[in-house]
C-alpha cells in the first residue's frame, strides 16, 4: 500500500508491471522512492517535485537479483575484478552479489588466517563494487574453524563453504600437491572428517547466535575426488569421446549424487540445520538432494541451480568455453533440472560467474583438449533475461522468478532488507522488457572476460534498467555513475513493518 505524503519522491519508476515473490498477481503501479529505501507502491503516485522519473511503460519490475554464487577476484586481481564483473551484474539486474572465497592458490594466492586475509579482502573490494556485495568463506584448515564464530560476529559472514573434491582434486584436476594448492600444512588434512568438522563449527555458532540460526549455514560444491579421478583415467582411454561429453565422463553424475549423500548424513550427525547444496547439474544429483531430504526432514535443505545448466547442453558449441565444475551435462539432464524447477523443488538460481579471460580459459593449442581449458565462465549478465527467456516458454510465472532470483537467496543469506519490492526494503530494482529480443554477443557485455558460452543464443528479454538503493546504476546498456556497492555485512538491514 502507498504511504500517504506530500513528500517529493528522489525517484519514481511509473507504469510498472510488479513482478512480487509470494504473490500470483503482477499489477501495474508507481513505485516511489526516498533515499535508498522504497517508500510507496501503487497506482498514480504524486509524481510532482520528484527528483527523476522513469516511465516504465509497461515493463516488468522485479526485486534486484540477488546472484548467490559468484567467484569475484578467481582469475584476476581482486579490486579488477570488481569492477569489471560487478558492472556485468548491473547489466543482468543483479543488485547483490554474494562471492565464494577461499584461501589458498588462485584468488589471494595466500594461505593462513582469515583473521588477516578478510581485512585485506575487504581493503581491496572497497568502492570497487557496482552492486552491493558479500563473501562466503571457505574454511580450509582446522584454524579457520576455529575462528567461523568471529567471523560471523566481526564481519558478518554467516556462510561458509565446503569443496568436497578438493580432498584430491585441483581446480582443475587430479592433483597429488593437494597441501601445496590449498597452501595448508603437512599436518592438515582437507577430507571428510574435515567437512565435518566445518559443520560442527557452523552448528556451535548457531547455539553461540540463535538470533541467527536459520541464517547461518554451509554450502558444499558436491563432487567425489576418488571418483573424479578414476573416471579421468578411464575416459582418457576412451577415444570415441570428446569436449563437453568426456569432461561430463569424467566427472560422471553418480559422483554428485554421492557427495550429496555423504553431505546430507554429516550435516545429520552434526546437527548442522542449514546446507546449501550447489549447482546441482544432473538428475542423480537432484534425486539424491530430494531422496535425503526425505530421509532427513529435520535437516533445512536448499537446493541451488545455475543459469548455465539450465541454459547449455554438452552439445553446445561453445565447447572448451563451457568447461565448468560440475559439468554442463546431457539434454536428459537439463529437462530434469527444467522439470524440479517448475515443481518448486529448486531454490534459487544464480550464475556461479567466474570470469576467466580467453587468454587464461584456452590457451593457444587447447582450444580442443577439454581437459586442457581452465573451469569456469562468466554469465551473472544474463541471469534474468535467459531465466525469463527460457522460464516463460516452459510456464515459469513472473512471481516465481523473483522469488527464485530474489527473495530466496535473501532469506537464506541474512539479507533482510532485499529480496522484496516493499515499503521500507531497500530500493533494488531490475526493469526488465520481456519482448524486447536480443542475440548473445561477447561483444555486448560489460565483463572483461572477451567471450562467453552463450554466443549466439536469442534471448526474448532484456534488463533496461537496474536500481541500487535508489540509485540507477545501469541504463540501456551503460554503466551510470561511480561504484556505489556497498559490503554487506550480514545480518543486512531489516524487513519492514508491513
Amino acid at each position: 500500500m502507498p504511504v500517504s505524503t506530500t513528500v517529493p519522491y528522489d525517484l519514481l519508476l511509473r507504469n510498472v508491471r510488479l513482478a512480487r515473490p509470494g504473490t500470483n498477481e503482477v499489477p501495474v503501479v508507481d513505485i516511489g522512492v526516498r533515499g535508498e529505501r522504497v517508500a510507496a507502491v501503487g497506482p498514480g503516485l504524486d509524481p510532482s517535485g520528484a527528483g527523476a522519473i522513469i516511465e516504465g511503460r509497461g515493463q516488468l519490475a522485479f526485486p534486484g537479483a540477488i546472484d548467490a554464487h559468484m567467484h569475484t577476484g578467481i582469475y584476476s586481481p581482486l579490486q579488477d575484478d570488481a569492477l569489471t564483473e560487478s558492472q556485468a551484474a548491473a547489466q543482468g539486474g543483479v543488485t547483490s552479489s554474494l562471492n565464494y572465497f577461499r584461501s589458498g592458490q588462485y584468488y589471494l594466492n595466500e594461505g593462513g588466517p582469515y583473521a588477516r586475509l578478510f581485512p585485506r579482502i575487504l581493503e581491496l573490494s572497497n568502492e570497487r563494487f557496482y552492486v552491493d556485495y558479500a563473501y562466503h568463506l571457505a574454511p580450509i584448515e582446522s584454524a579457520h574453524v576455529a575462528e567461523m564464530e568471529s567471523l560471523i560476529e566481526k564481519h558478518g559472514v554467516t556462510s561458509f563453504k565446503i569443496f568436497m573434491f578438493y580432498g584430491g582434486y585441483g581446480l582443475h584436476g587430479a592433483s597429488g600437491q593437494q597441501r601445496e594448492f590449498l597452501m595448508i600444512g603437512p599436518e592438515e588434512n582437507y577430507d571428510i572428517a574435515h567437512f565435518e568438522f566445518v559443520m560442527r563449527g557452523a552448528q556451535r555458532a548457531m547455539e553461540r547466535f540463535p538470533q541467527l540460526c536459520e541464517e547461518i549455514s554451509v554450502s558444499l560444491h558436491c563432487e567425489t575426488a576418488e571418483i573424479l579421478n578414476a573416471y579421468t583415467r578411464i575416459v582418457a582411454r576412451d577415444k570415441s569421446l570428446s569436449g563437453l561429453r568426456a569432461y561430463s565422463a569424467a566427472r560422471p553424475p553418480h559422483s554428485e549424487g554421492l557427495a550429496v549423500c555423504i553431505a546430507a548424513y554429516l550435516a545429520h550427525e552434526t546437527r548442522c540445520m542449514n546446507i546449501n547444496l550447489l549447482h546441482l547439474s544432473s538428475r542423480k544429483a537432484v534425486q539424491a538432494a530430494l531422496t535425503m531430504a526425505d530421509a532427513f526432514p529435520h535437516i533445512n535443505f536448499r537446493r541451488e541451480v545455475t543459469v548455465g545448466h539450465l541454459m547449455l547442453d554438452y552439445d553446445s558449441p561453445a565447447a572448451a568455453l563451457a568447461k565448468v565444475n560440475p559439468p554442463i551435462r546431457s539434454r536428459e539432464d537439463v529437462e530434469y533440472l527444467w522439470e524440479t524447477l517448475l515443481a518448486g523443488k529448486l531454490d534459487w538460481v544464480c550464475s556461479d560467474h567466474a570470469c576467466c579471460r580467453h587468454e587464461l580459459k584456452a590457451p593457444a593449442g587447447s582450444s580442443k583438449d577439454i581437459f586442457l581449458a581452465k573451469a569456469g565462465f562468466g554469465g551473472t549478465e544474463y541471469l534474468l533475461p535467459a531465466l525469463i527467456t527460457a522460464g516463460r516458454r516452459r510456464g515459469l510465472s513472473w512471481n516465481r522468478i523473483a522469488e527464485l532470483t530474489s527473495r530466496n537467496p535473501a532469506r537464506r543469506f541474512g539479507l533482510r532488507s532485499k529480496g522484496d519490492i516493499a515499503v521500507g526494503m531497500d530500493a533494488d530494482i531490475a526493469l526488465v522488457n520481456p519482448d524486447r529480443s536480443q542475440v548473445v554477443r561477447a561483444a555486448d557485455s560489460l565483463s572483461a572476460q572477451g567471450y562467453t558460452p552463450f554466443e549466439g543464443l536469442e534471448l526474448t528479454a532484456q534488463v533496461t534498467a537496474t536500481v541500487l538503493r535508489g540509485s540507477v546504476i545501469y541504463e540501456n546498456g551503460n554503466i551510470k555513475g561511480p561504484p556505489r556497492g556497498r559490503y554487506l555485512h550480514r545480518p543486512y538491514g531489516s524487513s519492514p513493518a508491513t
